[in-house]
């Protein structure tokens, strides 16, 4: 793995001078470690051959402090009425068919905002390091979504989801992430990595679970009061923590 800087936003007025942080994986062995310094899959550029990640504010769960909350076990209720079975597949025997493709590429046009078009979808499904496909469907065996998850024999990272958004009302999403972490923590696993976390839309995913800690570009932090202040002043961004405190 190669850790490298690339030079970013300037501001004078606060003398703050950016340089985003990236790290190029070389091999399968080197997942863990990657993540575990907060790093995340790079696929915003198809023209970007080789296997970047990059550094952000990013969400995990300590599988050893991880039990169903209050609101696991609401979801899970909620979504027995469609009796949701999960099957976990290799991405070397899955079938990625032209139905598998729209019924995902119909979700990520609403809920991408148009940022996910087919090629880009191959582009993520084909990554190298991919393995893994949740499948969900329900008792009559319709397609009820998928998780993208890259799994280690100590990390799981859930990394894109697509579901029938006709169950949005029960709160299907949810409950595939809650029982992805679950099945997680039942294979022996030690964490899950959910992302990054920025806004206040992403912090549903700090409600939700325990056991959680976030990347604050230096280390894994527990403290969630101080995570939802910076997603919720994420949009008044001022300065850098460092000239926040002084």
């Amino acid at each position: 793995m190669k850790i490298f800087r690339s030079e970013s936003l300037v501001d004078y007025n606060t003398y703050t001078f950016n340089y985003a942080i990236y790290c190029r994986q070389d091999a399968a062995s080197e997942t863990d470690e990657i993540y575990r310094q907060g790093f995340l899959p790079y696929s915003n550029s198809l023209d970007v051959k080789e296997n970047y990640h990059y550094l952000a504010r990013s969400l995990r769960v300590e599988l050893d402090e991880f039990t169903p909350t209050s609101e696991n076990r609401r979801v899970d209720r909620k979504t027995q009425d469609i009796q949701p079975r999960l099957s976990v597949i290799e991405k070397s025997d899955f079938v990625k068919d032209a139905a598998f493709d729209q019924f995902c590429l119909d979700y990520a046009a609403i809920r991408f905002d148009g940022k996910m078009p087919a090629e880009r979808f191959d582009y993520i499904y084909n990554w190298p390091y991919l393995n893994k496909i949740f499948e969900f469907k329900d008792v009559d065996n319709q397609r009820l979504g998928y998780v993208f998850a890259i799994i280690t024999d100590e990390i799981l990272h859930y990394w894109f989801s697509f579901y029938d958004l006709q169950h949005s009302r029960l709160g299907l999403g949810k409950w595939m992430m809650y029982k992805v972490i679950e099945w997680a923590k039942n294979a022996g696993l030690k964490e899950v990595y959910l992302g990054t976390c920025y806004g206040e839309k992403a912090m549903y995913k700090m409600r939700d679970f325990k056991g959680l800690s976030y990347y604050d570009g230096n280390q894994w932090q527990p403290d969630m009061k101080k995570l939802k202040a910076k997603c919720k002043s994420d949009s008044n961004f001022v300065a850098d923590d460092f000239k926040m405190d002084i």
